[in-house]
This record gives structure tokens, sequence and C-alpha cells, in this order.
């Protein structure tokens, strides 16, 4: 059985939110001939230009058999007038489809065409306070890679795209093809869907690097232990001054940087073998394992068992 995917695009699509998926279903095509039908549609149709500049040729929106709608994301989806029938059409389009997915900020032209009213939903990290604002009814989930909610999923920021394809693969054609096509693109396989899209911020110290030494710092002491008051000192500020400014630069208090600094230390202890758990948990700073098992669902949504689990399948 072939599934026809068509990518929606718009213009200043963001180009690897289309692009990305596209070769994740060409790859697992090829693995499992037949599987996959793409197909990139456009309001009009014909070429479209992306934020980049460079140019996509796209069929028009129609009614045809479709399995799966992909709303590519990009800084053109906020122009709501211009896109009034786009919307309309994936309103309708979606209510006859297997199921409907976004990538990054295409999750605001699900909102605006009401599939995610009551439910959970992720998009870039840039946009999910702003989104959490125009869409109250919506449940954003900021600290996530992807979100699945019965047939429509979304996703957080460009490359998170690719996770999402994969898990769409695998919920398809299994594990094994899944795993083969991240192979192909030299990706991660199964990057759990509860992944922080806030971790790869960290690692740069912030928006403009301003906390990156500080980060070091503090990675090299996780199971020390890392008051407010500690890190503002490291940081030559005080507390007060200090918080105000991680949150402004990183998007996050410095509490909750701490503990996503453990969690992801802890994540690739216990993912790398068979290392106990409660040792994992003193040394990342947890303390406990109780405490780092809560810390894990909060975050990855699975507890440390069974990531450790699917990373040895």
């Amino acid at each position: 059985m072939t599934r026809k995917i068509a990518v929606l695009i718009f213009p200043d699509f963001q180009i690897l939110d289309a692009t990305g998926p596209i070769a994740a279903f060409e790859i697992a095509g090829r693995l499992s001939p037949g599987a996959y039908g793409l197909e990139l549609v456009a309001e009009g149709g014909g070429e479209i230009a992306s934020s980049s500049g460079v140019r996509m040729l796209a069929g028009p929106l129609d009614d045809g058999a479709y399995d799966t709608l992909l709303v590519s994301g990009g800084i053109g989806t906020r122009r709501f007038t211009e896109l009034a029938g786009t919307i309309a059409w994936l309103r309708r389009r979606s209510a006859q489809v297997r199921r409907t997915a976004s990538i990054c900020t295409g999750a605001y032209l699900l909102a605006e065409a009401g599939l995610l009213d009551g439910k959970r939903a992720t998009t870039h990290w840039g946009s999910c306070e702003q989104f959490a604002r125009r869409y109250p009814q919506i449940r954003t989930e900021p600290d996530r890679i992807f979100v699945r909610q019965g047939d429509v999923w979304t996703s957080a920021g460009i490359t998170a795209g690719i996770d999402l394809a994969l898990a769409l693969i695998e919920d398809d054609l299994g594990a094994e093809i899944a795993r083969r096509t991240a192979q192909q693109l030299v990706v991660h396989h199964r990057r759990p869907g509860g992944q922080s899209q806030f971790s790869a911020l960290l690692e740069m110290g912030g928006v403009n690097g301003r906390f990156a030494e500080l980060m070091d710092w503090a990675r090299e002491r996780l199971a020390e232990r890392l008051s407010v008051e500690r890190l503002a000192g490291q940081a030559a500020m005080s507390p007060r001054h200090f918080a105000r400014a991680f949150v402004a630069e990183t998007g996050m208090t410095p509490a909750k940087a701490v503990e996503r600094l453990r969690l992801e230390a802890a994540r690739v202890r216990v993912e790398a073998g068979r290392e106990p758990i409660d040792r994992i948990a003193e040394a990342a700073g947890f303390g406990d394992p109780e405490r780092m098992r809560r810390a894990f669902l909060r975050a990855f949504g699975q507890p440390p068992q069974a990531l450790r689990r699917t990373a040895r399948a």
C-alpha cells in the first residue's frame, strides 16, 4: 500500500521544514518500496519562494486521496489573511486524511484551522510564548521535540521535523525501517519526543552565548549544590539581577537550567549501559532515584528504565 503524503508550503516557508521530512520519507520508501508517494502542494501551485529565496515547484491544493498532510513552518505562517484559503483547505482536508502533522511554526496553521483546540501541541521554542497567548485553548508544551495527540502531530523547530518524520515512519513501517532511515540520514534514531528542544540553547549559553562559560562550569559540578546564589556568584552578579538576566537570555529559570543539565547528563548514562540508576541519580545531582524518575517523566514522558530499554532496542 502506498501512503500518499502532501507536504504543504506557502510563500516564505522554511525550506528545511519541507525538505528534511521529504528526504526521510524518500529514504524509507527506498527501504520499503512503494511505501510512500510524495507531493508538494501550495495554494495556486507553481513556483513558491522559501524564506531563503530558493523556490520549489508545487502542485495546487486539491482533493487528492492523501494519507497524511504535513504542514511546513516558516516566517510566512503568521500571514493569516493571505493564507485564509490555505487554512480553509487544511481544515476541510484534515477531516479526510488519516493524520495531520506540522513542522515548527506550521502549528500556527493547524491552530488557525481549529485542529489543535483542546489538544497538546508544540512549536519552535522562540514562538511558544506567543503561540500560547494567541491560542489559550491549546495546551502548549514548549519543552518537547514533538507531540502526538491522536491523529494530529506537532513538532518543534526545523530539524525536529526529521524526528517527527522518523516517528511517523516507525508508526507506519516499524522500528527497523525507521532505524535504517536514520542511519542513512546520519541522525539519532527515535530521539524521544519528550526530549527538550531547549538543550541546544543551553549548550550555547543562551541566545547570545552570555552564560556559556557558566553552563560549562555548572556541568562539571552537577553532583554539587548549584543554588541561584552560587550560580550568581560565579557569574559575578547579584542573585536577583542574575535570575532576571538568565531567564531573558535562555528562556528558563536557573533552577530549570540546572535540572536540564542534570537530565541530559543522566540520560546519556542511562542510555549508554548498565550502570545502576541510583548511582546515576547521585552523580547527576538528583540525590535519589525517585527524584530523578519524576524529573524524567516531566521532561521526557518516560522513566529512566523505559529510556534504557528504548536505547537497547
